[in-house]
């Protein structure tokens, strides 16, 4: 994973040089971008494993670079940053395609954490040894990674899937949002947990209407019942 290529796209010198210098001690390349028109052309020139994309950019706004990258079919990785906390629901309430957020001001050792567990994933692929997992009307199938609710398959984000397997390997028990972020998202710096929260809320309206439910356990965690 050392020697990726990121893409750090933000128009702040100060965030700029905080995320290089912690990505870079971590053996990353980093190449920057300072608009959304400059970001995208340095997405299709580097082709960089994962973009660190800000939402307000010059030009181009990180939600129109983000919607024309995956209308590309582009599948490189991206970290979106915000400022405003509503932005998170509206990144992953607009399905946009990103694979996660960070609000600032951040912890850059965070940064750092999710930038090496998203990478991280696209290593550990499942192998033929895998077997679907049935819990009531839900079907699991890691090998091809997908599930399905009866005959409807859900159409789930990566780490929606991950967090869906995770909960379902042991229904009705009660992951906190730490444990949760450690074995579904591989994350060894535990910050911002409220991406578990946004997560959660969308697989519980992907598998509206079925017997399976995701329930919170008010301060702990969630589970997964039938």
């Amino acid at each position: 994973m050392t020697n990726e290529l990121v893409l750090l796209v933000d128009d702040e010198p100060s965030i700029l040089q905080l995320a290089r210098m912690y990505l870079e001690r971590d053996g990353f390349r980093i190449q920057e971008a300072k608009d959304g028109e400059a970001a995208l052309e340095a997405i299709t020139r580097l082709q960089p494993a994962l973009v660190v994309l800000d939402v307000m950019l010059p030009k181009l706004d990180g939600f129109e670079v983000c919607r024309r990258v995956r209308a590309d079919n582009n599948s490189v990785a991206i970290i979106m940053l915000t400022a405003r906390d509503e932005d998170i629901d509206k990144i992953l309430g607009l399905e946009l395609g990103a694979d996660d957020y960070l609000t600032k001001p951040f912890n850059p050792r965070e940064l750092v954490a999710r930038v090496k567990a998203i990478l991280r994933r696209g290593e550990n692929r499942p192998t033929t040894a895998d077997r679907p997992l049935k819990l009531g009307e839900l079907v699991i199938d890691p090998v091809r990674h997908e599930a399905r609710v009866a005959s409807r398959l859900l159409d789930l984000r990566t780490q929606e899937f991950d967090l869906l397997l995770t909960l379902a390997n042991q229904p009705g028990r009660v992951f906190t949002r730490e444990q949760l972020l450690q074995m579904a998202w591989g994350f060894d710096f535990y910050g911002q947990t409220r991406t578990v929260d946004v997560h959660v809320a969308h697989l519980r309206k992907k598998l509206d209407g079925s017997s399976i439910k995701i329930e919170t356990v008010t301060g702990v965690g969630y589970k997964l019942v039938v």
